[in-house]
């Protein structure tokens, strides 16, 4: 096999089974890993690295919650920073939020512009998420079909105008469309109704932002959510709100 790298390291954490840490070699081709071996395996490349035993070799993180926010505010994060941020972290994979951008990503027209602008700025993998809102739920399939790896959308105010939130029939109605494509919905569980009444925080205070966003309007959100699930026949939800979590 014509290998370009070949990395000999000590201590490698791989995921297989004994120890955490193991001397492995690994062996690179066309920017994958094509080979994972025992450290002292006969193999040549182009580029040797020797690491010593003071390096540990991990997998990549994946980080699926990023605002890249070019085009339109690349001032707030482009590709070029926040991939190269990334590539300094460790992380190897970034998710793109569907929102804050221009256009938001919720059609296949703006996934494509999307792409446009990474064009040659990336220096780790960018994925992208599709934003569903109550005017793309008739073409949710041409987003899925172009190549998004999922779907998100708010149940109360995002903050964007060009980006609104789902009532719940329509989170229902994206919920059913997107069972049958085989896709994912992340839902930004808060309570519209709930929020309303309790009104916006106003200054600085941290802990006044804090006592406009009571557990008890996520609790109503992701229990609406679970409802909406149910009557869409999905058979998975998964919450980051311990106590309402369910898994079938």
């Amino acid at each position: 096999m014509d290998l370009e790298l070949l990395i000999r390291a000590p201590r490698v954490v791989s995921g297989e089974r004994g120890e955490p840490e193991q001397a492995r070699a690994i062996g690179v081709r066309d920017g994958r890993i094509e080979v994972l071996q025992p450290v002292d395996s006969p193999a040549t490349a182009r580029t040797v690295l020797e690491l010593g035993s003071d390096v540990v070799v991990l997998p990549g993180l994946i980080d699926p919650h990023v605002h890249l926010c070019e085009p339109g505010n690349t001032e707030w994060e482009g590709f070029a920073t926040a991939t190269r941020a990334a590539a300094a972290g460790g992380v190897t994979t970034l998710v793109d939020m569907p929102l804050d951008s221009v256009p938001a990503t919720v059609t296949a027209q703006a996934l494509a512009i999307k792409r446009s602008a990474a064009g040659g700025q990336c220096h780790v993998d960018v994925g992208f998420w599709g934003g569903v809102i109550p005017s793309n739920l008739g073409s949710l399939e041409p987003l899925h079909e172009a190549g998004v790896l999922g779907f998100k959308c708010f149940l109360a105010n995002s903050g964007s105008e060009d980006f609104p939130p789902l009532n719940a029939r329509q989170m229902h109605d994206a919920l059913a469309t997107l069972r049958d494509l085989g896709s994912v919905l992340l839902v930004h569980a808060e309570s519209a109704e709930a929020m309303a009444a309790i009104g916006e925080a106003h200054g600085p205070s941290y802990a006044g932002y804090l006592a406009t966003r009571p557990r008890g309007l996520e609790n109503l959100a992701v229990a609406e959510v679970i409802e909406a699930a149910e009557r869409a026949a999905v058979t998975r939800i998964s919450s980051t709100c311990p106590a309402l979590t369910r898994c079938r």
